[in-house]
Parts: C-alpha cells; structure tokens; sequence
C-alpha cells in the first residue's frame, strides 16, 4: 500500500517537474521587430539584439539562464557570434548572466558609470571593456548601435541604443509603454526621468521603440508616458506644497486619464510614494521653511 502511494507521488513530482521545465522552456520568446532588429524577452524582461551576417549585437543577459538560451538561440537560428554585448545600466536584474552570453571574442560595452558600479558591486557577470561617457557609435557591417547617456534617470550609467537603419530605439526602465512605471520607483530619479525622456523626443523621430519591460510602441507612446510622469510629479508636488501628507495624497491622487495602463489601480498609490519620497529625499522638501507640515 506504501509503496504503491509512494509511487504515484514520485509520478506526480515527477509530472509535475516536466511541467514547470515546460514552462520555463515557453516564457522565452524572441519577436523580429524590424529588419535585422529582434527583441528576447524572458518572462516580463526584455532585451534587443541586432543580427547582421553571421554576427550579433546583444543587450542585457537578464540572468544566466535567460542568457544561456539567447547564445544557443541566435547560434542555432542564424549560425552568429556574438561580437558585442551592451550593458543598459548597471542594475543586477538587467546585467547578471553576462558570462553565460558572451563568446570568447566578445567586447563588452557599457557606460563608465555602470561599468563602476558592476565593478565596485563585485557583480558576478562579465565586465565590461569598452566604456563611453556621452556617445558611442557601434558599426557592425552595414548597420550600427548609436548609444547615448542623458543624464541619472535610473541606475548608473543608462544609456538609449538607437538601432540603425532599422531605427529602433531601446531603452530600459525609464521610459515604459502600456504599464504603469514599477512600482514604488525604487532607482529612479524622477527629474532625471523626466528630462532623459524630453531629450529622447527632442531627437529625430524613431521607428519603433523597445522597452526593458511591457510594451513596444512609438513615439506618439513614449509621449504619453511623458505626460504621465509629468502630471504625476506635479500632483505630487503641488500636494506636497499644499501641506499633504503621503496618506492624503494616495487618496486625492486618481490620474484617471492613465486608468488604461496595466497595474493601475495596484500601483498608482506606490508611483505616489515613490515621487513623494524622491522628492523629500533628493529635494528635500522636509527642509522647506515655505511648506507648513510634517515629513
């Protein structure tokens, strides 16, 4: 009788492990967004990557696994190596895996900024050998990744990659399309945030635009993702300079306009205490003699 119970919860574990390798094998994907550019997402993350002959530009690894199936994808689907891997910014969930991803011939790319903090952090991935502080322009063939740093907005050193001449542009956390930013902000500097997303739209239009989570889009989409940030600072703000408190501004914010965004009702009240934070901490509103409350 024992035995026989023992056997079929070792079958049930045992289907049960399948599945979850199955599940694990399905939630990585990799899209053609256009021409030689291809986005890889694992789960909620993404990367881009450029293929050109037979070799590949790569983003972030993600993590090793994610990293381990994005090197054997793109060697079995276009027989490539991998020339360059280029770091978004310095934060663990975006850069881990990088060992996993890269050929022995590989240059990694990537901020000075973040390459500091991946160093100083002893982040166990691979570091970079090419760094930049303002523009770096990547050619690999008749293509090329123009990369760009405006300034903290969120993490060390992020930078946008405009892929070219597909023109797709990718950027990670700071600017995200169809969902509301993560969270309660952790990492984020909102006037950063604000002024690295104006000086994307100050430049010539893109084609496509890649995010390291949620949606791709456009340009009409990243505006919309501008004005969401700015009326959410101001409101912020404004309640902030009104004497409000964190709990009453969580009340009386509703943004309603931005209802359609995934995670809205989950985390408009985070987004609140993340800019209410931001700006006690960085703007140190807790120090203003002009707002009568308490921080």
């Amino acid at each position: 009788m024992f035995a026989r119970l023992h056997l079929v919860l070792f079958s049930l574990l045992m289907l049960l492990g399948q599945y979850t390798f199955a599940v694990e094998q399905t939630s990585y994907k990799v899209e053609n967004i256009k021409d030689n550019i291809y986005r890889f997402s694992a789960g909620h993350y993404h990367s881009a990557f450029m293929i050109v002959d037979k070799v590949a530009l790569v983003t972030d690894p993600l993590n090793s696994d994610a990293a381990q199936y994005l090197k054997s994808y793109i060697r079995k689907t276009f027989n490539a190596d991998i020339k360059y891997m280029v770091y978004s910014h310095s934060h663990v969930d975006h850069a881990m895996g990088g060992n996993e991803l890269i050929d022995k011939n590989t240059t990694v790319v990537a901020h000075q900024f973040a390459a500091d903090d991946l160093k100083l952090n002893k982040v166990p991935t691979a570091l970079p050998d090419l760094t930049f502080t303002d523009t770096l322009k990547i050619e690999l063939g008749d293509s090329y990744v123009l990369l760009n740093y405006y300034g903290p907005n969120n993490g060390r050193g992020n930078v946008s990659m405009r892929f070219m001449p597909a023109n797709v542009l990718y950027v990670v956390d700071w600017i995200v399309l169809g969902r509301m930013p993560y969270k309660n902000l952790i990492g984020y500097d909102i006037n950063g945030m604000l002024s690295s997303t104006k000086a994307i739209l100050n430049e010539p239009p893109f084609a496509v635009f890649i995010g390291g989570h949620a949606d791709t889009g456009n340009r009409d989409d990243v505006v919309s993702y501008l004005h969401y940030i700015e009326d959410l600072h101001a409101a912020v703000r404004d309640g902030m300079l009104a004497g409000k408190k964190l709990t009453t501004l969580q009340k009386e914010i509703t943004l309603e306009k931005y209802s359609h965004l995934k995670m809205y009702q989950q985390w408009l009240p985070l987004n609140i205490e993340g800019v209410y934070n931001n700006l006690v901490e960085m703007g140190y509103f807790n120090f203003r003699s002009d707002i009568d409350a308490q921080f």
